[in-house]
């Protein structure tokens, strides 16, 4: 497939930010993760029932997504800015989104049918990097691909700095109303940065030293495993226990990776270490009063479970997630606010070390996993006035790419809402192995076509 750049600009916000909001400071919860780009493409068939020529169409939504866009970043305004120091805060300067539109000599259709995921690359504004973004940076960029058939691919790219999932898809979710007029358009919340207050003694350095800690630089390839709902439920029954008797499907799914996983790191390095897995645990609803679904920022915490030789069963390791996912609850994220809030992180961070550190059986050394789940929270639902996307995706890669952080786990939803796309990123020695895994695969389809 080759994609061909027709136009480049900027979309500023339809109205300017008061003087009053041209700083926006980060939270505490913001300052701690990478700055790296959120990547995420969503792809629009062409209505067959549409008689309209497929040029006239495709310039139709053009006007509207930019004209919609421009009016949602009134709302999203630190989206419009650019990074003035890292991991301190944005100049909300209104310099606006880069948005590129680009063209496709292909069908829609023939395109997902022959996927290679690391075509995917082409249809998101630049080239995907775990590095560090630097001041002057662009917080977000879209690219618009249009198909030959008149389908089209919306990339995004959104900065850690500044959104989580859930407040990637508000903001998506925002700007798709905004583009078919709804009259119930959500307003975000930017309120964190008052809640998790910052602290500067939380360098970059710093921070760039504890990301690097967890995590082992290499070749990496992406490789995307899918669950339906049938395999799903079948991972439930396998997994359920006298401690555990309603698993769900993001427990079960994110067990059976961490096992397999687990396998694959021993079968390269010839040894079984213990494995620390990091699952992220979106804690707006589990605060007292609980923050608001539009609440903008990282409101999440990765919570660690170490799963050692003797505890590599299925029933067992979603008995250990549960127990690690069920802390983080509104004493937990209580004790995180205020001024206090760094000062408990620092205890948290140092007691995770001291922990893994004392552990007997990690002398050999430990195996780390970061586990992201985005699953329910309404991806397949982003309209912008000619339905719902066919296929919504992360970005692979052909294993060519140096990465600072592989071993990531990212679970999604199917189209269908009852299944499970996990996009997984590992050294290329261990996905060959990982890719071979019969218990995994008893369960999960390898790279099968979206539609």
């Amino acid at each position: 497939m080759e994609v061909e750049i027709i136009s480049k600009e900027c979309i500023k916000p339809s109205s300017p930010t008061p003087p009053s909001l041209k700083t926006y400071k980060l939270s505490l919860l913001d300052q701690v993760v990478p700055s790296a780009y959120i990547p995420m493409i969503f792809f629009y068939p062409m209505n067959k029932s549409i008689s309209h020529s497929v040029v006239d169409i495709v310039s139709q939504r053009s006007r509207l997504l930019k004209q919609s866009l421009s009016n949602t970043l009134t709302r999203f305004y630190p989206f419009a800015g650019k990074i003035k120091n890292i991991h301190l805060s944005i100049d909300c300067n209104d310099e606006g989104v880069l948005y590129l539109e680009a063209y496709a000599n292909c069908h829609l259709v023939d395109y997902l049918r022959q996927l290679s995921l690391g075509s995917l690359e082409k249809l998101v504004p630049q080239e995907i990097t775990s590095n560090e973004l630097i001041p002057g940076d662009y917080l977000a960029m879209i690219k618009v691909t249009s198909f030959a058939c008149g389908a089209i691919a919306i990339g995004v790219l959104v900065s850690r700095m500044i959104t989580d999932g859930i407040a990637l898809s508000v903001f998506l979710k925002v700007w798709a109303a905004t583009a078919r007029k709804a009259c119930d358009i959500v307003c975000p919340n930017f309120d964190a940065p008052s809640i998790f207050i910052q602290n500067e003694a939380l360098s970059r350095e710093t921070i760039t030293t504890a990301l690097s800690k967890s995590h082992k630089s290499g070749r990496s390839i992406v490789r995307r495993f899918v669950f339906d709902a049938s395999n799903i439920a079948s991972l439930k029954a396998k997994a359920t226990s006298s401690s555990v008797q309603n698993p769900t499907r993001v427990e079960v799914v994110s067990a059976l990776l961490w096992k397999c996983t687990m396998t694959a790191f021993k079968a390269t390095s010839g040894i079984q270490r213990p494995t620390f897995i990091t699952h992220s645990v979106n804690f707006r609803r589990r605060a007292n009063p609980p923050f608001t679904e539009s609440s903008m920022g990282n409101l999440l915490w990765g919570t660690g479970v170490l799963c050692t030789a003797d505890e590599i069963d299925l029933a067992k390791m979603v008995s250990k997630l549960r127990e690690a996912i069920t802390k983080i609850n509104a004493d937990f994220v209580k004790s995180l606010q205020g001024d206090r809030g760094f000062f408990k992180f620092c205890e948290l961070m140092k007691e995770t070390t001291i922990g893994l550190s004392s552990n007997k059986e990690c002398s050999c050394g430990i195996d780390h996993i970061a586990v992201t789940s985005w699953c329910n929270i309404g991806l397949y639902d982003i309209d912008f006035g000619w339905g719902t996307p066919v296929w919504v995706s992360g970005v692979g890669s052909n294993g060519d790419s140096e990465t600072k952080f592989p071993n990531t786990i990212m679970l999604m939803d199917t189209k269908s809402g009852h299944g499970i796309e996990a996009w997984i990123c590992l050294d290329k020695e261990d996905m060959i192995v990982l890719a071979q895994d019969k218990d995994l695969l008893a369960f999960a389809s390898l790279d099968p076509s979206p539609i």
